[in-house]
C-alpha cells in the first residue's frame, strides 16, 4: 500500500524566490542542489549509501503529481516508493511517479529497478532534462508512518525526455539533517 495518497491536503510547492521566511543556508543547500541526491548521500554516508523499495506500483496519481505531469485528474500511473538510506538509517523517503501512457513502449522499466537508484539513471542518461526544483513542508500523512512528523521539507522535480516525465519528491527526514550537520565537510 502506497503512503501517498491522501487527498485531503496539497501542499503548495514553491520555487526558491517564492519561499517566506527563507530556510537556513544548509537546508537551502540540500534542497535546490542540482546534481544527483544520490552521489550527494553516497559521498555524506562515505559509501554507506542503500535504496530500500517500500511500494511500487500502478495506482491512480495524487492531484498534485497528476498537475505537475499535464495529466487528467485521476490518471494512473507507475508509483515508486523508497527510503534512501545512509549507513542502514532512512535519510529521505522518495515518491517516482510516470504515467502509464508514457512508460508504455519507453524502455524506462520503473518497475525493475528494485534496490537500485532511480536518481543515478536519470542523471545517467544525458537526454532526461531536469525542470524546475519546486520546495514545500511535505504532509506527514504521505510519508511512511515510522517517518511522520510535521514540517519536513521537500522537494520535488520533473524529469523530461521525449513524451516520458518522471515525477521525483524527496523529502528529508531529521536523521538526514543531523549527519549533514555532524560531517559538513562530506556534503
Amino acid at each position: 500500500m502506497p503512503h501517498s495518497n491522501s487527498p485531503f491536503f496539497a501542499p503548495a510547492w514553491l520555487s526558491l524566490g517564492q519561499l517566506t521566511p527563507t530556510p537556513d543556508a544548509l537546508t537551502l543547500d540540500w534542497l535546490f542542489d542540482q546534481g544527483s541526491l544520490t552521489r550527494r548521500l553516497t559521498r555524506l554516508s562515505e559509501d554507506g549509501f542503500s535504496v530500500t523499495p517500500l511500494f511500487e506500483g500502478w495506482q491512480p496519481l495524487r492531484a498534485d503529481e497528476c498537475a505537475a505531469l499535464d495529466l487528467a485528474q485521476g490518471s494512473e500511473g507507475w508509483v515508486r516508493e523508497v527510503y534512501l538510506r545512509g549507513h542502514g538509517e532512512p535519510w529521505v523517503f522518495a515518491r517516482s511517479v510516470a504515467a502509464r501512457s508514457a512508460l508504455q513502449g519507453d524502455g524506462l522499466h520503473m518497475d525493475e529497478l528494485g534496490s537500485r537508484s532511480l536518481g543515478e539513471l536519470l542523471f545517467c542518461d544525458q537526454a532526461f532534462q531536469r525542470r524546475a526544483i519546486e520546495v514545500c513542508h511535505y504532509p506527514q500523512d504521505w510519508l511512511p508512518s515510522e517517518a511522520r512528523e510535521p514540517e519536513l521539507w521537500g522537494r520535488r522535480s520533473r524529469f523530461d525526455r521525449g513524451a516520458l516525465s518522471v515525477l521525483v519528491a524527496e523529502i528529508f527526514l531529521p536523521t538526514l539533517w543531523r549527519a549533514a550537520r555532524a560531517h559538513p565537510e562530506t556534503c
